[in-house]
């Protein structure tokens, strides 16, 4: 391959001009406007993201279309091969990956490490895709008639991905998708966008993924909207905001496109009064301000469960824990609770506090520390005694706030969880067998969290949302991502 345009490409100023990958090589993007990617920790301007428009994506979209032919009609052992390879690219890469994500969106070393883990996983499980990637049969249905099925890849597949993990979701879809012989484009957030361009990097050096089969191309809402529309694509990958990915769905199926669009949530976390208070505390506080709560999976309403006493034992026992939570750079091996990605986030949310307060919620830990050395930090907040319909307690807000809120027993838990229009997560912390088994069964959302504060499926599982958490019928990961970026052919055959 290529060192076109080798990444990245210092201006006048110095600081570094990403640049997309397309066909195997490095190119300027055929666009005039830029955004500042910041570290959200230290405000410094790590890179200017390039806004491609229809041009851009065109060019990515026609390499992806020409490598399709020979990358589809290559063995699944030797696309798995490749995965192998990249997987072990991007295991002698984890701790500068790790490194990388923390610089560009904040998050903490460990949870860094964690997500490219994640990510890792993803790829190790894709591999398995000789296996996965088999059909049905049924021999003499009829005199001399068989049937067949067999699965071919669906296309040309892009991926928009979000800021929140911008390793581990784009290795949700790639892997799976060339894996089963699609090629790939992806469009990854323009708020962090290093992580993407070092994989693509790393994807350059391995020989077994030719010039083509994946590309990246740099944007906003321009870019996104040239892949809705184009005709060369075929599938769309989503995560985002349930707005947008509402948005996604409807413009991508108009064009007669495949997709999968993970949106939004808003998680709760049942609280029972038999709950371990170590591991409980450790599983709240955990779920609601790691990663500065920018996670789908966050729980964001502790739903405290019993008698005014107990709820009262459990409120102090979260806030007690909160209290000794460290704010600060991600890097900081010290930091609990890593900054907002920028500034107008932190501004944002400090802004839903004070809509909550005057709502008539109370607030038992204030968070609201001036943003911290480059304004993007805020520190764990909990907020008490919402109104029930109020946006803390029923909106994602995407941050280290938590809601608590009060019911007499698990079966309001539960109505109280369900009344929610998203579907993502819930959790429950309790050391009973029936009421676990109960929330289990009764609780309408696809992933479900048992003494467990994140309920985050491995990658042999789907991350399962329900309700206005997702848009499509086939979710990430596990079988229904061979089923998504795969069409199933049925051959009916007679000889003789």
């Amino acid at each position: 391959m290529t060192d076109s345009l080798a990444p990245p490409q210092p201006t006048a100023h110095g600081t570094p001009l990403l640049a997309n990958y397309i066909d195997g090589a490095w190119r300027a993007a055929d666009a005039q406007d830029t955004l500042e990617d910041r570290n959200p920790a230290t405000g410094e301007v790590v890179a200017l993201v390039p806004l491609s428009g229809g041009a851009d994506v065109d060019a990515a979209v026609g390499a992806a279309r020409r490598a399709l032919g020979a990358w589809r009609q290559t063995s699944p052992l030797k696309r798995a091969r490749a995965l192998f390879a990249l997987r072990d690219a991007l295991e002698a890469h984890r701790d500068e990956l790790a490194a990388l994500v923390t610089r560009d969106m904040g998050k903490t070393l460990a949870d860094a490490h964690a997500e490219v883990g994640r990510g890792i996983e993803s790829v190790e499980a894709a591999s398995a895709m000789p296996h996965l990637l088999k059909g049905e049969s049924l021999a003499e249905v009829a005199q001399g008639l068989d049937v067949q099925m067999i699965r071919q890849p669906v296309g040309v597949v892009a991926a928009i991905t979000p800021f929140n993990f911008p390793a581990m979701i784009p290795l949700w879809f790639l892997p799976y998708a060339i894996g089963a012989g699609n090629t790939f484009v992806l469009k990854p957030s323009e708020q962090d966008p290093l992580t993407s361009q070092r994989l693509m990097e790393l994807i350059d050096a391995i020989e077994q993924i030719p010039p083509g089969v994946v590309n990246l191309v740099h944007g906003a809402h321009e870019a996104v909207d040239a892949l809705l529309d184009h005709p060369g694509v075929d599938a769309i990958s989503f995560v985002g905001s349930a707005r947008t990915a509402r948005y996604v769905h409807a413009r991508g199926a108009q064009q007669g496109k495949r997709v999968q669009a993970l949106g939004g949530a808003k998680n709760s976390i049942v609280v029972m009064p038999d709950a371990d208070r170590r591991l409980m505390v450790e599983g709240v506080l955990g779920s609601a301000f790691g990663a500065a709560g920018q996670r789908c999976l966050a729980g964001s309403v502790a739903v405290l469960v019993g008698t005014p006493a107990q709820q009262d034992e459990l409120r102090d026992a979260i806030v007690a824990g909160a209290r000794r939570l460290r704010t600060g750079d991600g890097a900081d091996p010290g930091t609990d609770v890593c900054p907002v990605v920028t500034v107008a986030q932190r501004e944002r949310l400090e802004l839903e506090i004070e809509r909550a307060v005057r709502e008539g919620a109370q607030i038992l830990l204030d968070g609201r520390v001036g943003g911290g050395s480059a304004g993007a930090e805020l520190a764990p907040t909990i907020l008490h005694c919402a109104p029930e319909d109020s946006r803390v307690l029923r909106e994602e807000l995407f941050g280290p706030i938590l809601a608590l809120t009060r019911v007499a027993d698990l079966d309001a838990a539960i109505r109280w969880a369900n009344r929610s229009p998203y579907g993502n997560a819930a959790m429950i912390f309790t050391a009973s067998g029936a009421a676990a088994r109960r929330f289990r069964l009764d609780v309408e959302a696809g992933m479900v969290g048992v003494n467990v504060g994140v309920a985050a499926p491995i990658a042999w599982f789907p991350f399962a949302g329900w309700k206005a958490s997702m848009e499509g019928d086939l979710h990430a990961n596990g079988r229904d991502a061979i089923e998504f970026y795969t069409r199933r052919k049925v051959v009916t055959s007679r000889w003789g």
